[in-house]
């Protein structure tokens, strides 16, 4: 059970229901979520600065209109495309609020709260209840790397501590070790862990993942990389966390619809689009690049500043004429 003090949040609560998750936000709209899995496009949001710590409110606001109006089923912020690592404290804060303000109760918020401390973490999930998110996403911390059973005691501590949903999430590229198959098993006990975001990109270890449903059939399970968005949800998985519904959220909605629905033609040009799309995460020739590239992306298309936190630079002029060249190829309604 998910404990909270409502006395310490004035803005929300948590209740729990036949063993359901449901949020009240302040303005006692009630979201029951996690009972069953969590459908469709989730876009990882880049986090719109005008400086290394000032946040770009007019662009935050027009990014989030567009990714809604687009059809996104929610919105995971604070994550790797959301910079949030980079980020001080005092803004990822300041952001959750702002996030929380602007989408008003449209769609479910997630709020990454990875961080090397145990306590920032908690922390954060507590800025997040305070602000109405329904759920937090932590990946493994990201220096010292854990073994399995320092990582699934990690998860059993923390758990205890946290005041919403957790959804864990896999990126070993970025923070050096996986959740292995057999540690989420054992985490499936865990009603409060809901599900598993993967962004390892390998196909064998998402499809094993997904046979975590057996155990947990109300676990939401979602893959990363976008180009595999239409074969995870085929192969049983419940959607995607997609950079690219960022600058095209109407494209990756419709092929989590198309895909759900086996519509294999529609499937096959929206896969088109997609695969049109791919190659603005080469320009560049850091591993930051596909950061640099989404944010270049949402900025031409008018939706916010492409400022990345320090200490990454955004695209020069001919970088971003590449990009410029790349989206225009998209059609995001074939």
């Amino acid at each position: 059970m998910i404990a909270t003090d409502s006395a310490n949040c004035p803005t929300c609560r948590i209740i729990v229901l036949s063993g359901a998750v449901a949020f009240m936000s302040s303005s006692s709209q009630s979201v029951e979520l996690f009972t069953t899995p969590l459908r469709g496009v989730i876009p990882p949001m880049i986090t719109p600065l005008v400086n290394r710590d000032t946040i770009d409110d007019a662009g935050t606001e027009r990014l989030i209109n567009h990714m809604i109006d687009g059809g996104v089923a929610g919105v995971f912020i604070l994550g790797t495309t959301g910079e949030g690592p980079s980020l001080s404290y005092r803004l990822r804060r300041e952001f959750i609020s702002l996030v929380s303000h602007l989408i008003g109760g449209r769609v479910p918020i997630l709020v990454g709260i990875t961080d090397t401390s145990f306590v920032e973490s908690v922390n954060l999930a507590c800025a997040a209840r305070d602000a109405g998110a329904a759920a937090v996403v932590l990946s493994t911390p990201y220096y010292f790397p854990a073994g399995q059973t320092e990582l699934a005691q990690y998860v059993e501590h923390i758990i205890t501590e946290l005041p919403l949903p957790l959804m864990l999430y896999n990126i070993p590229s970025l923070t050096k070790v996986s959740f292995e198959i057999e540690t989420l098993r054992h985490m499936t006990k865990h009603h409060d862990i809901v599900g598993v975001k993967d962004s390892s990109g390998d196909w064998d270890y998402f499809r094993e993942l997904v046979t975590l449903k057996e155990q947990r059939p109300d676990w939401t399970i979602l893959v990363g990389p976008e180009h595999l968005l239409a074969e995870a949800v085929q192969a049983g998985g419940d959607g995607g966390v997609n950079g690219g519904a960022n600058m095209f959220p109407k494209l990756f909605s419709s092929m989590f619809t198309a895909a759900e629905a086996g519509h294999k033609e529609r499937i096959s040009l929206l896969q088109e689009q997609i695969d049109r799309l791919q190659p603005i995460y080469d320009v560049g020739k850091y591993a930051s690049r596909f950061i640099k590239a989404t944010k270049c992306a949402a900025s031409l298309k008018g939706l916010c500043s492409d400022h990345l936190a320090e200490p990454f630079n955004h695209f020069f002029e001919s970088e971003r004429q590449k990009v410029a060249a790349i989206i225009e190829r998209v059609d995001e309604n074939p």
